[in-house]
């Protein structure tokens, strides 16, 4: 890990996840399932399925897919059983042409050298790897031991292309990449610019780019159609207010992925008390080209209802020093109260909308704030008496 190297500081989570180790800690709901872990992880047990053949059908993706102690094994195996079958036919062409037991001089065999299985294995060995000892090789006698010869080499490159590439393809998987796109460990919702909105955090830890990035946000919750049908995980798609204005995220900085909660949005009659008590997901997924490799690359976490903040904002993380830009990760994940209503998004539009709520809050902040004034001269008047006396 990345801490244990010194790299970035003990209280920074590389789950793809960053928080503050002052924030308080939120589980889900007793018997309350994520579909989509903190780590990105799908929380989907697919079962029952009875056509099993077709994974073999893409038997690459497979080979992909599996964990590496499988893969390992799979690749030692082929290898293997490739030279065990090969050397088993060596024996029987030397075996059939009597190299064998032939001993007279002026005998030419097939395969010089092959005295049992054990030799026999051996060039199998060699051929396949293309090493050459010196000792054992082919002639011209046997046309069956030259077919043989070619079909070998055949299978050999076949089982290195195939196992090579599978190799490759786990050490260069874009998951990997996707380890150092973090995001906050809570989401939150406040006022911003007039409107109410409900923010996340992202983040890039290296300095090689994602190029042309995007951000998509769904929100999964159970519901019940107009028929009665129940949907156990409906998936609503949220709409986002680009920070940059384009339509790929510039991800060099961290930045405040922002949703405004209007009459369109899934979370418009959610208000603060709704938000602890309702269960709802709100699955968050990075996409991505990676600059260096050129392969798509997707991060993903989820909040649930216990980790959404109301009524707080993110801290910068950003500030200028000696003519260039410096992100404190340490802050990444930290929020500030700040003052907003605890109404829904469509009670607050009925309600006046943000500007009655400012114009509210500054009356009772002014009245709070001439209430501490007479209090306080209250006090001064009063030990000025004592004083006097």
């Amino acid at each position: 890990m990345l801490s244990r190297k010194g790299l970035i500081p003990e209280d920074y989570l590389l789950t793809r996840l960053s928080e503050d180790v002052l924030q308080p800690k939120f589980k889900a709901k007793p018997g309350k399932a994520r579909f989509v872990a903190k780590n990105g992880t799908c929380n989907v047990a697919h079962t029952n399925i009875r056509e099993q053949g077709r994974f073999l059908q893409d038997v690459f993706t497979t080979l992909v897919d599996l964990k590496w102690i499988h893969t390992l094994i799979i690749f030692t195996m082929s290898f293997l059983c490739s030279w065990l079958l090969f050397g088993m036919i060596w024996w029987l062409v030397a075996f059939a042409h009597g190299d064998l037991d032939q001993s007279e001089d002026g005998f030419v065999p097939c395969v010089t050298d092959i005295h049992s299985f054990s030799s026999a294995f051996l060039f199998s060995i060699e051929v396949q790897v293309t090493i050459g000892f010196g000792g054992r090789m082919i002639t011209e006698e046997c046309v069956s031991a030259i077919i043989i010869l070619i079909v070998q080499n055949i299978v050999g490159l076949v089982i290195n292309a195939i196992m090579l590439g599978c190799i490759f393809m786990k050490t260069a998987q874009a998951n990997r990449r996707a380890e150092t796109l973090i995001f906050s460990k809570h989401a939150v919702i406040s006022i911003r610019n007039n409107k109410l909105c409900f923010m996340i955090r992202i983040g890039d830890l290296r300095k090689s780019m994602i190029i042309s990035a995007t951000v998509r946000m769904q929100v999964v919750r159970r519901t019940t159609t107009e028929e009665g049908e129940v949907v156990p995980v409906d998936q609503i798609d949220i709409h986002m207010d680009n920070p940059v204005g384009t339509n790929g995220v510039f991800l060099v900085s961290p930045l405040i992925i922002c949703h405004v909660i209007d009459k369109d949005s899934p979370l418009y009659q959610l208000s603060a008390f709704d938000l602890q008590h309702e269960d709802i997901e709100v699955v968050v997924v990075l996409e991505g080209v990676v600059e260096t490799t050129g392969i798509t690359t997707q991060a993903r976490t989820s909040y649930v209802s216990e980790e959404i903040l109301w009524g707080q904002r993110f801290v910068p993380t950003v500030s200028e020093e000696d003519g260039m830009y410096a992100v404190d990760y340490s802050k990444f994940g930290n929020t500030v109260k700040v003052p907003t209503p605890c109404c829904s998004a469509k009670k607050l539009d009925e309600g006046g909308g943000i500007a009655q709520f400012k114009l509210n809050e500054g009356v009772t902040l002014r009245s709070s704030v001439r209430r501490r004034r007479v209090a306080t001269v209250a006090r001064k008047s009063k030990m000025g008496s004592q004083y006097l006396m």
